[in-house]
C-alpha cells in the first residue's frame, strides 16, 4: 500500500464529506415537505437574517457560491414564486437588490422548526456543549478559506439601509454572515 493512501488527512477529509452527505440528505428531505430545495431555502435563510431583509444580487451570489447567472434563475423561480421580489437601487443603476417579502418569510418561517431540530439532533447536539465554542470557531476558520466572499454584503451599508426604508423594511444588525448553508444546491 502507498505511503500517500495511509495519510490521516485522507481520514479527515472522508469524515467531513461522509458527515455532510448524510445531514445534507436528511436536510433535503425535510425541506421538500415545505417545497423549497436547498438553494431556495438558503437564499430566503440568508435574506431573512440579513439586516432589512436585502441583498445585493451580486453579494447574494457571493455568499451562496452561486453564479451571477445561477442566483439571477434562482431569484426568478422565487419572484414567480412571491418569495422575493427585486428593488433596484436608488443611487446605482447596475445594482438591484433582492428582498424577501411576507410570503417569502412565512416560507422561511414553516420550514425553520424542522430545520433547527435535524440541526440539533444531527449537527450541534452530538458535540459536548464545552467543544461547541471551538468546533464553530474552527468552521468558520475553514469557511472563511474556502469561500473568503462568503460575508460579501451583510454588513448593512447607507443605500441598503436607504433601500430598506423605502420597502418598508427594518435594518437591524445580526448574525447573517454565518448562515449555515444547509442542504447542497445543484444548479450553480
Amino acid at each position: 500500500m502507498s505511503e500517500a493512501l495511509e495519510d490521516p488527512r485522507l481520514t479527515v477529509a472522508g469524515l467531513l464529506a461522509e458527515t455532510w452527505s448524510g445531514f445534507a440528505g436528511r436536510i433535503t428531505a425535510q425541506l421538500a415537505e415545505h417545497g423549497l430545495d436547498g438553494a431556495e431555502f438558503e437564499v430566503l435563510l440568508r435574506l431573512g437574517r440579513t439586516p432589512g431583509g436585502l441583498l445585493r444580487m451580486g453579494d447574494l451570489a457571493a455568499q451562496t457560491s452561486l453564479t451571477s447567472s445561477g442566483i439571477t434563475r434562482l431569484v426568478d423561480r422565487l419572484v414567480a414564486a412571491g418569495s422575493v421580489q427585486r428593488q433596484a437601487c436608488t443611487t446605482d443603476r447596475r445594482t438591484t437588490y433582492a428582498v424577501i417579502t411576507g410570503k417569502g418569510r412565512a416560507r422561511l418561517e414553516a420550514a425553520l422548526p424542522g430545520h433547527l431540530d435535524l440541526i440539533e439532533r444531527w449537527l450541534v447536539g452530538p458535540i459536548p456543549s464545552g467543544e461547541l465554542a471551538a468546533f464553530v470557531a474552527t468552521l468558520r476558520t475553514l469557511r472563511d478559506g474556502v469561500r473568503p466572499c462568503a460575508e460579501a454584503g451583510a454588513k448593512p451599508s447607507a443605500e441598503t439601509k436607504a433601500v430598506a426604508q423605502i420597502v418598508g423594511k427594518p435594518v437591524t444588525e445580526n448574525a447573517a454572515s454565518d448562515t449555515v448553508s444547509t442542504a447542497s444546491s445543484t444548479r450553480r
